[in-house]
């Protein structure tokens, strides 16, 4: 007969048998890594369609130190704003529109000197923030897009300064496809007119305009009529009339109340501040 394991013992055995750990509790930190996968990153395609899909508008930008930099702020309402084609990245809202050559590889994007317009601007904050951005916004950069509803793309350069954007689909992204180019001529007073969602609405009286490839004016406009859609990017003042130069999108999801038809401004041709 075999003796019993001495009661001094019993511990140390229950101990070395003790059963595995259960979910929920405390792993090694290589099994953590195991049971967390890193998010994966975008392919060099999916982040070119994200860079290009998207106006990347200026939200946070920190120096080496972790001290705001103040100076790329100077028009709280209309943030610096970055725009990428295939090759080109292009910066508005400053004083000067700037633009240049960019390469994208993995996890960099390398960004030549910046080419600028010579305005010279009064707000001498404007024309710091030309400087600033002119500076930061060149060489070598490390790049990491964090994707979603609102996708962030954070840029940081070789002396530590770090810019982030927060990205807004742009027309094309969130229409599917290119718009059809018009004009419009938006008259000087808007008029009351019917509206099943709001009532006494005020619409704006708008006609279309037809140009030749020589930028003349061809054929006689018509009528003035309600317009009952927004014009995204315009503001109307009263008693202000303008030649709107937008680009008209076809809805693929129309909404009950509204047209099948997006407008989105592309620039202001003409503006008379007369009345007529």
């Amino acid at each position: 007969m075999r003796n019993p394991i001495p009661a001094l013992f019993l511990p140390l055995v229950l101990v070395a048998c003790a059963a595995p750990t259960q979910p929920g509790s405390a792993a090694t930190p290589a099994v953590a890594a195991e049971q967390e996968p890193a998010m994966a990153k975008p392919s060099a395609l999916q982040a070119a369609l994200i860079l290009s899909g998207h106006h990347w508008r200026l939200s946070d930008a920190r120096d080496a130190a972790g001290k705001r930099i103040d100076a790329l702020f100077a028009r709280a309402a209309k943030p610096l704003q970055l725009d990428f084609n295939a090759s080109m990245l292009s910066i508005i809202n400053g004083c000067n529109s700037m633009s240049a050559h960019h390469v994208l590889a993995g996890d960099s994007l390398t960004v030549d000197p910046l080419a600028s317009t010579m305005m010279a601007c009064q707000d001498q904050a404007l024309m710091a923030l030309d400087r600033e951005i002119g500076k930061r916004l060149q060489g070598g950069l490390a790049m990491r897009i964090d994707e979603g509803d609102a996708p962030t793309l954070v840029l940081t350069n070789a002396a530590g300064d770090v810019l982030t954007f927060r990205g807004e689909m742009t027309a094309e992204t969130r229409y599917g496809g290119p718009g059809e180019r018009v004009f419009l001529e938006v008259a000087a007073a808007t008029k009351p007119c019917s509206h099943p969602l709001i009532p006494a609405k005020q619409c704006l009286q708008v006609r279309e305009l037809r140009y030749d490839d020589k930028g003349l004016q061809v054929g006689a406009p018509g009528e003035f009529q309600n317009f009952l859609e927004d014009i995204q990017g315009y503001e109307h003042r009263d008693g202000v009339r303008n030649v709107l130069r937008v680009d008209r999108y076809t809805r693929k999801d129309v909404p009950a109340d509204a047209s099948k038809y997006a407008y989105v401004l592309d620039m202001v041709v003409e503006t008379d501040a007369s009345g007529k």
